[in-house]
């Protein structure tokens, strides 16, 4: 027999429906044509859902937060205080809490209240059968199979006023560089893709497990995918940055690196491909199989993407790679966090002393979706010094064109950024060669002397 209400599916998922209601204004206009406030099983939904139908007849549009706030101490008068006390509690949990599963909540509500109008249908079609009305039959079954079909043509200009006003949270993963955090507003946020450019050898993979590690320090749980270097090989890089601990001495001081690594309140999965193995799509995958395992996922950090294989055939390998780039950042869209990855670029990027835009021409083609792109360059003297400059090449939370000297030990994995450098990249550059110069001038004159 079927059910004649939401009881199987059990209070979470009830009280997910009714606060998507209330927030998902395309989803709630789908929904009400088929939503019977008797199906929620418990009654301070059904309040709660009622007030917000209520609403949307009157005025014609979605009630904001506030508007719902204000209605729930205004118009519970008839309900016992037990009543506006779940009310009440259910709204200010739901307000700040991460709905999980909202797809499938969507889907599976939305095919029970269809089900449940066809039904009504189906059960009105049998007097109507005996007196031969097969027209309206006809019509009344049509009806029903109208009900609850997908009505969302995207932002209503006048329906959805209010949602233009409302204050979008972006939730920032910070870097731990706090020049860097200072002008990209605390981070990156949800949704957005980062890129980190260098040429070979530079330390793009370095830089990425310092986000990483970043991001655990603050409690945050990230998810690692390797296709360049092993899982065990990204593993004792993060071990040496959260612990300080040298690589080459990781070994030696396992003891201590194990109590500082349990320290750490985030959590962190590394996932190895063998290059060119894996497309976006494979790593859609492993990120829902997560979900179902209930890890919450914050950051996603793929090192890296040019490295992956593209999920569509393409005649030019730059298509590839921009369908690449544009996958990755519909991921970080769809699982609400950030993503962090990294490309490398052209030879002519080896030695420079700043990775500027014009240098970066061909791998900054790939990376037009990105939301903040910085390089790192480092000379073969920097790399003596452990020293090398980072460019901010684009930022759209901030300003741009800016460079940072750094300071980067390989050996533990600890990468600075200092003060903002006074000097343009272009003087960088000419100062750089005017150095050269005079070098190459001195060894002549000892070469002829």
């Amino acid at each position: 027999m079927q059910e004649s209400d939401f009881s199987k599916y059990g209070k979470s998922f009830q009280e997910s429906l009714a606060y998507l209601f209330l927030e998902d204004r395309p989803f709630s206009d789908q929904l009400e044509e088929v939503l019977d406030v008797e199906f929620f099983e418990l009654k301070y939904l059904r309040v709660f859902t009622s007030l917000v139908m209520d609403y949307k007849t009157r005025y014609n549009t979605q009630p904001s937060r506030d508007i719902m706030s204000s209605l729930l101490k205004s118009s519970l008068d008839d309900e016992n205080e037990a009543i506006q006390k779940q009310i009440r509690d259910f709204f200010v949990r739901y307000s700040s809490k991460d709905i999980e599963g909202i797809q499938y909540v969507k889907d599976t509500s939305l095919d029970f209240c269809k089900k449940q109008k066809l039904k009504e249908a189906i059960l009105k079609s049998v007097n109507l059968l005996q007196n031969s009305s097969y027209d309206e039959i006809k019509n009344l079954i049509d009806d029903a199979l109208k009900l609850g079909v997908d009505a969302d043509h995207g932002h209503d200009y006048k329906k959805d006023f209010e949602s233009r006003y409302e204050i979008t949270a972006r939730n920032p993963v910070a870097t731990d560089w706090k020049h860097i955090d200072k002008i990209c507003k605390n981070g990156l946020g949800i949704g957005e893709l980062g890129v980190c450019i260098a040429a070979t050898g530079s330390g793009k993979s370095m830089a990425l497990v310092h986000l990483g590690a970043a991001a655990l320090r603050a409690g945050k749980n990230v998810v690692h995918y390797t296709l360049e270097l092993s899982e065990k090989v990204i593993g004792l890089r993060y071990d040496s940055c959260l612990s300080s601990v040298p690589l080459n001495d990781l070994h030696d001081m396992k003891d201590m690196v194990e109590e500082s690594c349990l320290d750490v309140p985030g959590e962190l999965f590394i996932k190895e491909y063998p290059t060119k193995t894996a497309s976006p799509k494979n790593i859609a995958k492993s990120l829902e199989k997560l979900n179902k395992l209930d890890h919450k996922v914050d950051l996603i950090i793929v090192d890296y993407a040019d490295l992956l294989r593209p999920s569509s055939a393409f005649k030019e390998k730059r298509n590839e790679l921009e369908s690449i780039y544009e996958e990755l950042r519909a991921l970080a869209q769809q699982h609400n966090c950030p993503i962090w990855t990294a490309s490398q670029t052209n030879r002519s990027g080896l030695n420079a002393e700043v990775i500027t835009m014009e240098s970066i021409s061909e791998a900054f083609n790939k990376c037009f979706v990105a939301d903040f792109i910085f390089s790192i360059s480092r000379t073969i003297e920097d790399k003596n010094t452990n020293t090398g400059r980072m460019f901010i090449a684009k930022n759209r939370n901030g300003p741009d064109g800016m460079v940072f000297p750094i300071f980067m030990d390989t050996s533990n994995v600890t990468i600075k950024v200092l003060e903002q450098s006074t000097e343009s990249p272009r003087e960088i550059e000419e100062n750089a060669a005017k150095r050269q110069h005079t070098t190459l001038k001195e060894k002549y004159k000892k070469f002829r002397t």
